[in-house]
């Protein structure tokens, strides 16, 4: 034992060591004070980027386990060309229509193909700020496939989800955390907070997902001949609530990491991140057993998220109650956005919109009430209403919500009508009934067993057992 605790203790002074001499400190920008603190800072990032693109897996099991075994293929397939997808265009033109110099608050002008030069080094690399970024570009397109699911042509999808990373979600970005007109909003010393996206990335992609399933309609027999909607059970409710989990331990990238440092604030913002999901679960089920009689498994999972989405605008500048506050009610919300959007015949197959676009909102919104804590973005302390800073937070966190809703509505919803008037949105009937997993993809998701004389199609007289 004492021997390990020795090794470790000599690995720690040699990595101390490493960073305090020239060749770990080589590339270190003048304007940065300390040259470990700032590799440190790089390395945060970048294992808070791994996490945040871990996401990815997770979005994709929740979605395929959530959705019917026929469309999995497909289903896969979407989440690895989303942030495939984002990784080129965001570094192409996305970063720097997110970050470039601004112009008039809307759209950054410079910084192309990742041009070092046009961008602040003295924090941090601008090659970590692009794969903390890219991640999260790729979490904004990948929310609207779940809403889409079953029922888009894979062509078209791809077509959105390169538009949506290259263009649609960087202007939000650029809007606030870029330096534009939402980040210069003022109302009597009150400015916008959203430290890490609960509006900038989750209700830019879940407005995108509520205008795909608006434009593309339900499911084949999703709604009775009276309009009532009828249940579609996912194949896989344990793939469903592992990718919930996946996505739980990819927060702890996307929230903490969104501090762009490693410091004392981290562990902290990881507690609020926490208690919201925890509480999210607790009342989502709550609700839904109320409302229907069972603690249903899918609906707490997506109160987990729906806690997380919550969260995720306030995590820095709420204190653990405020948080276990938002991430209550936020898992009362989600049970009532899915059964409304229902019945509003809008068919989102794993809750996307409820869960990104209208927690979203309602965690956004949160910080007007809750706030108790500057946090870079909030610009004093004790700013929520109920802790006696009036509702001049509210207001501006009101407006910076309503700005991202139109743009992405109008945006997305011109994208989808253009793709259905052209090279069509929607697969055949034909096609969905049979899945899009072999007509679009040419193979299925699941191969059958193959077991002794019953090969399909096999000139063989016996094939081995499986």
């Amino acid at each position: 034992m004492r021997r390990k605790l020795l090794i470790s203790l000599g690995a720690v002074g040699g990595l101390t060591l490493l960073a305090a001499s020239p060749a770990w400190a080589q590339g270190v920008p003048e304007g940065a004070s300390d040259d470990a603190s700032y590799m440190l800072n790089n390395i945060f990032l970048f294992i808070a980027a791994v996490l945040v693109i871990f996401m990815q897996a997770g979005f994709a099991l929740l979605e395929a386990g959530l959705t019917r075994a026929k469309n999995v293929s497909n289903i896969m397939m979407k989440n690895l060309m989303d942030f495939s997808i984002a990784a080129i265009l965001f570094f192409f033109v996305g970063f720097a229509f997110a970050f470039g110099s601004d112009t008039g608050g809307l759209i950054g002008t410079d910084g192309f193909f990742l041009d070092a030069g046009a961008f602040d080094q003295s924090g941090l690399q601008v090659e970590t700020q692009f794969i903390f970024q890219v991640a999260f570009a790729g979490a904004a397109a990948t929310i609207a496939s779940g809403a889409m699911a079953e029922r888009t042509k894979f062509k078209s999808y791809v077509i959105f989800s390169a538009i949506m990373t290259a263009f649609i979600y960087p202007v939000v970005v650029h809007w606030f955390w870029g330096g534009g007109w939402i980040a210069d909003l003022d109302i009597g010393g009150r400015t916008f907070g959203d430290f890490a996206g609960s509006t900038i990335v989750h209700s830019t992609g879940g407005w995108a997902a509520l205008m795909g399933a608006i434009l593309l309609g339900p499911r084949i027999g999703k709604y009775s001949p009276d309009g009532k909607p009828r249940a579609i059970p996912g194949h896989s409710i344990p793939f469903a609530i592992l990718g919930v989990f996946i996505l739980w331990i990819g927060w702890y990238g996307f929230n903490p990491g969104s501090e762009l440092a490693a410091d004392t604030a981290v562990v902290p913002i990881a507690v609020t991140t926490t208690l919201a999901a925890a509480a999210g679960a607790l009342l989502a089920t709550a609700t839904i057993w109320i409302k229907s009689g069972k603690p249903d498994v899918a609906m707490a999972g997506n109160g987990v998220l729906a806690g997380l989405v919550g969260i995720t605008a306030g995590c820095a500048t709420m204190d653990n109650w405020g948080a276990i506050i938002t991430g209550a009610i936020a898992g009362v919300i989600v049970v009532f956005a899915v059964l409304t959007l229902d019945r509003l015949k809008i068919d989102d197959p794993v809750g996307a919109v409820s869960v990104h676009a209208i927690c979203g909102v309602w965690g956004t919104l949160a910080i007007g009430l809750f706030s108790t804590k500057a946090d870079g973005f909030v610009a004093d302390d004790d700013f929520g209403l109920f802790y006696g800073g009036g509702v001049q937070q509210l207001i501006v966190q009101l407006i910076g919500v309503v700005g991202v809703a139109v743009w992405t509505l109008v945006t997305t919803g011109i994208v989808f009508s253009v793709l259905k008037a052209t090279i069509g949105l929607r697969v055949s009937e034909e096609e969905e009934m049979e899945g899009l997993d072999v007509l679009e993809h040419g193979a299925p998701g699941y191969s059958h067993d193959v077991v002794a004389g019953g090969v399909s199609g096999s000139t063989a007289a016996t094939a081995p057992v499986a």
